[in-house]
C-alpha cells in the first residue's frame, strides 16, 4: 500500500462524504438535543453505507457488469426520491409546529428514527456504487482498504456536521426542522442533476 493509494483514497471518501455531511448538518439541525450515542450512530449509519456500496459496485463490476450498467442510469432517480420523502416530510412538520403556539412547540423538535437515517444513508451513498468503476483495477483486498477509508472519512465529516447542525439548530428553534428539510430536497436535486449531467 503507497501513499498515492492512501491519498487517493481519502480524497475519493471527501468526495463522497459531502452529501452525507450536508444531510447531517440537517440531522443535527432537526434535533439539537440528540444524545451522545445518537452523534455518533448518525456518522456510523452513513460510514457503513459509505464503505458498502464501493465495494458492492465493485463485485458488479466483476460479476454481473452489463446488469449493473443498466441498474446505474436510475441512481439519480432513487437518490432524489428518497432524499424529496424525507425533506419534504420534515417541512411539513416544521410548518405544522411554526404555527403552533410557543406553549405547544415547547418540545418543537422531532427526533430523526432509525428508519429514516436508513433512508438517509442509502440515498447519499448511492452515487457511491459508481465508485466500483474507478477501484476495479483493484484486488479485493485494496477495494476493502479503499472502502473502509472512506467510510472513516466520512464518519469524521458527518460527526462534525451533527456538531455543527446541533449548534445551529438550538438557536434556529423550530425553524431548523424546515431548514433541515430544505437541505434535504437541494441535496436530493443536486445528485439528480449531477447523475444526469453525469
Amino acid at each position: 500500500m503507497d501513499f498515492i493509494f492512501f491519498t487517493n483514497s481519502v480524497l475519493l471518501g471527501v468526495g463522497l462524504a459531502m452529501d452525507a455531511f450536508s444531510v447531517s448538518v440537517a440531522n443535527g439541525l432537526n434535533e439539537p438535543d440528540m444524545p451522545r450515542g445518537k452523534m455518533f450512530g448518525i456518522p456510523g449509519m452513513f460510514a457503513f453505507f459509505q464503505a458498502l456500496m464501493p465495494m458492492l459496485g465493485w463485485i458488479c463490476i466483476h460479476t454481473v457488469v452489463e446488469h449493473f450498467k443498466v441498474f446505474e442510469k436510475f441512481i439519480p432517480w432513487i437518490a432524489l426520491a428518497l432524499l424529496l420523502f424525507i425533506g419534504i416530510k420534515m417541512l411539513i412538520e416544521g410548518i405544522k409546529k411554526k404555527n403552533c403556539d410557543d406553549t405547544e412547540c415547547a418540545c418543537a423538535f422531532s427526533k430523526t428514527g432509525f428508519g429514516a437515517l436508513v433512508l438517509q444513508g442509502i440515498a447519499t451513498s448511492i452515487d457511491a456504487l459508481s465508485v466500483g468503476f474507478t477501484i476495479a483495477s483493484y484486488s479485493f483486498l485494496y477495494a476493502l482498504i479503499c472502502s473502509l477509508i472512506i467510510a472513516a472519512v466520512t464518519f469524521v465529516l458527518c460527526l462534525a456536521g451533527v456538531a455543527v447542525g446541533r449548534k445551529f439548530g438550538s438557536k434556529l428553534s423550530n425553524k431548523a426542522e424546515i431548514f433541515g428539510g430544505a437541505i434535504l430536497i437541494i441535496i436530493g436535486i443536486e445528485i439528480f442533476i449531477r447523475g444526469l449531467i453525469g
